[in-house]
């Protein structure tokens, strides 16, 4: 292989392992949302909520350092996990995958007091993103640098909050 064709695919591959991060990040402030890159400094803890139209609200917390060397609170609201039971008093699948020293990729609302941290990291259930309440995510950088499924996409209670 000549030198120029051994650049142009070692530039191929540099070109693949590059993470998706500025075009993420674009799609988060389309979606009215702030975008966070950080690493898990804890794993998951279940905290109990309150019940609306007899679906409890309980969440997900886990503390991020971002990238930016601040730590963060972050809330992920259960309901909208896939293996979300309102029965249940744990970490919902797939929630419960999230481990320390794991890339998380975010993309919601920073806590308006009370400390950093960020909320709204789930869908809006087809409605419009507005600061106050962006269409946002939850996903694990895998070792590639690329982000995985958004964790926070079921949309199964969106009629929790349908306007009448």
């Amino acid at each position: 292989m000549s030198p120029i064709h051994l650049l142009l695919a070692l530039r191929g591959l540099v070109a693949e392992m590059q993470p998706a991060w500025p075009n993420e990040q674009n799609t988060c402030a389309s979606t009215a949302g702030t975008f966070l890159i950080g690493t898990g400094i804890s794993g998951p803890r279940f905290a109990r909520g309150h019940e609306l139209r007899g679906v409890e609200l309980s969440h997900t917390h886990a503390w991020v350092r971002g990238d930016n060397g601040r730590f963060y609170d972050i809330a992920i609201d259960d309901v909208f996990a896939e293996g979300y039971d309102q029965a249940g008093e744990s970490v919902p699948a797939p929630l419960s995958q999230i481990q320390r020293g794991d890339r998380l990729e975010l993309c919601g609302k920073p806590y308006a007091s009370g400390g950093p941290g960020m909320d709204w990291v789930h869908t809006i259930c087809r409605d419009r993103p507005t600061r106050d309440k962006p269409d946002g995510w939850v996903k694990i950088i895998g070792p590639d640098g690329t982000a995985g499924p958004n964790l926070e996409s079921n949309q199964e209670y969106c009629w929790l909050w349908q306007r009448n």
